[in-house]
């Protein structure tokens, strides 16, 4: 198969949807998973010739999209595409604020979307492709936040930090193997998204970086979902990719 096979989650919104846009054309095949379909898409693919599918599953309950992504990387075992590249890119923000003051459900859904749902996906991708000789890559979306606590956001600084280390160990596994994945935890910037709104937004008296974030609106220091995208998919083709395994697009 000649096709590339991008696997992306949060694909419907923000730097995820701006990533999916970019990744449509000819050559690509793209499996987005998010919890919403993705309309615009659609177009793009039939445009560029692309190969699309848009599964829709909750990523706070993540076995389902595991299941189903190892069934189609299975399916393919004999013709494999030229290369395969999982981007664990969906996050969820509980509501900025001291933990004990954060809504439980809210903590597990952020746990889940933002660490639970990259583990699972990540062990299904390499047991399916174990033997495959094509290159394999894994790119989890990081954050400063995780190398840099910040009061109000304990649980998505977990989160993060989880990720980076993570990562840091399935590199030193996939290292032992002929063919290992290459892996990299990336931190993409300051990118106006969600998460902003959300962040600048938040109550100052709960969260006290909320000055911090509507500052950076304000002085016009936020990376456009378009921009962090190209960057961090940039990233992604160098020809070092994961020779660093945790990252940072402003490096």
């Amino acid at each position: 198969m000649t096709q590339h096979l991008y696997i992306l989650t949060g694909g419907s919104r923000g730097m995820g949807a701006a990533m999916a846009e970019q990744l449509i054309h000819s050559g690509h095949w793209l499996v987005s998973i998010a919890r919403h379909q993705n309309p615009g898409l659609n177009a793009l693919a039939t445009q560029h010739g692309a190969r699309l599918a848009q599964w829709q599953h909750d990523l706070a309950a993540p076995q389902a999209a595991a299941t189903q992504l190892q069934a189609l990387l299975e399916s393919l075992a004999t013709e494999p595409p030229a290369s395969a590249t999982l981007i664990n890119n969906a996050a969820a923000l509980s509501p900025p604020g001291p933990l004990e003051q954060t809504d439980d459900a809210d903590t597990v859904r952020a746990l889940r979307v933002g660490l639970e749902a990259p583990v699972l996906l990540t062990a299904a991708f390499l047991r399916a492709t174990a033997a495959w000789t094509v290159p394999r890559r894994i790119l989890n979306i990081s954050s400063g936040l995780g190398r840099r606590a910040m009061a109000g956001s304990s649980t998505y600084c977990a989160v993060k930090a989880g990720l980076d280390h993570f990562s840091r160990s399935v590199a030193l596994d996939e290292a032992n193997k002929p063919n290992g994945a290459r892996i990299c935890s990336l931190a993409p910037g300051v990118i106006d998204t969600d998460m902003q709104v959300q962040l600048r937004g938040a109550d100052p008296a709960r969260f006290a970086g909320q000055g911090t974030f509507a500052s950076l609106k304000e002085n016009g220091q936020l990376s456009s979902p378009a921009d962090a995208a190209k960057r961090v998919l940039g990233w992604l083709e160098r020809a070092d990719f994961g020779g660093n395994v945790v990252a940072d697009v402003r490096d």
